[in-house]
């Protein structure tokens, strides 16, 4: 199976051994050892999955899981030796898509990660994928890649960005725009142009020129996919 992974496990012979068994099924593993190396790669490559220990130096795995889960919906497999039923109801609840209890065979656990990638892969052969320019957006996973380096974005960001490719080429309103994204009725419209300038930084050649958040004065902002707009933003 096709798929990189991301192996946060700070035992380096357990790391191996689990990096072999899933690169003997076909994937390609990465290796960190604490949950702070694995955010700082997190923040430039993409991943299909992460196999999250627990226990780590530092940072634990539970932290690991609440900060990533504020921008990024990458699945994640626990495999921890904590097998109380309060450590698995918050692993799953901090946003974990499968807990498995340690020791688990290797091959074991590459057929576990096979599965929930064929699971995942089969429930979203709808998934939609927003191009333009040299880059791609996948916003069920909040991922932005620009030549296949990952650009990093906030979950606000993310859904501003959704929200005005999903318009059409529609212009729409800072008060929509708040409304929609931030789900409130009152409130600092200002904070729409914060937002908006932050994203024209990271995706705009020159952000006082915009290409794609483009500014229609009166009427709010538009995305503009360029010459992609004439197949629809969305593939």
């Amino acid at each position: 199976m096709d798929a990189r992974i991301l192996v946060i496990e700070d035992e380096p012979d357990l790391a191996r051994l689990a990096g072999m068994y899933l690169e003997r099924e076909g994937m390609t593993c990465a290796l960190a050892p604490s949950a702070e190396d694995a955010l700082v790669r997190l923040a430039s490559e993409r991943f299909d999955l992460v196999i999250l220990d627990i226990n780590l130096p530092g940072m634990d795995g539970f932290e690991f899981l609440r900060r990533l889960r504020r921008d990024d919906r990458v699945p994640v497999v626990v495999v921890s030796a904590r097998e109380a039923d309060e450590d698995v109801v918050l692993g799953l609840g901090l946003g974990a898509d499968e807990f498995i209890v340690k020791p688990v065979a290797p091959r074991v656990l590459a057929a576990r990660v096979q599965a929930l990638l064929r699971r995942l892969r089969e429930g979203s052969t709808a998934r939609r994928l927003l191009r333009f320019g040299d880059f791609e957006l996948d916003p069920e996973a909040c991922v932005l890649t620009r030549g296949g380096r990952r650009v990093g974005l906030s979950g606000k960001e993310v859904d501003i960005l959704v929200f005005l490719a999903s318009a059409g080429g529609r212009p729409s309103t800072p008060k929509e725009i708040y409304e929609k994204v931030w789900g409130q009725v009152y409130g600092d419209l200002s904070i729409v142009g914060v937002y908006i300038q932050r994203l024209r930084r990271k995706v705009e050649e020159d952000p006082a020129a915009p290409r794609f958040l483009e500014t229609v004065y009166g009427k709010g902002y538009r995305f503009n996919p360029g010459e992609l707009k004439r197949a629809g933003p969305w593939d």
